[in-house]
């Protein structure tokens, strides 16, 4: 059997960077953080979401982003409703002018 191909297996501290929730779970995971947990050190990862965030698991309906992704696809999201409003504003207004140029003028 081949040495060195897989790599160690540890314990690793992984902490919500949302909730600062942590725990330890043993994977083969190298992080160059180190943390403390109970007194007692391990290599530290964090994660953006774990079951101390998630809304399935809180049973809320508010998703906790402390690394602005939401916000920044909203603000993406709402830029784009815009142009699209606007444009649509514009072929409406292209639209009356024609109707209004093809309309035939009425004499008194």
């Amino acid at each position: 059997m081949k040495k060195n191909t897989h790599p160690p297996y540890q314990e690793v501290l992984f902490v919500d960077s949302s909730t600062g929730a942590s725990f330890v779970i043993g994977s083969t995971l190298q992080p160059k953080e180190k943390g403390k947990f109970e007194g007692k050190e391990y290599p530290m990862s964090r994660v953006p979401i774990s079951s101390s965030s998630h809304p399935f698991f809180t049973k809320t309906n508010q998703l906790l982003d402390s690394e602005g992704r939401v916000d920044k696809f909203k603000k993406k999201y709402e830029r784009n409703t815009q142009a699209v409003k606007a444009s649509q504003e514009k072929q409406e207004e292209k639209q009356r002018e024609a109707k209004q140029a093809a309309a035939p003028k009425k004499k008194k």
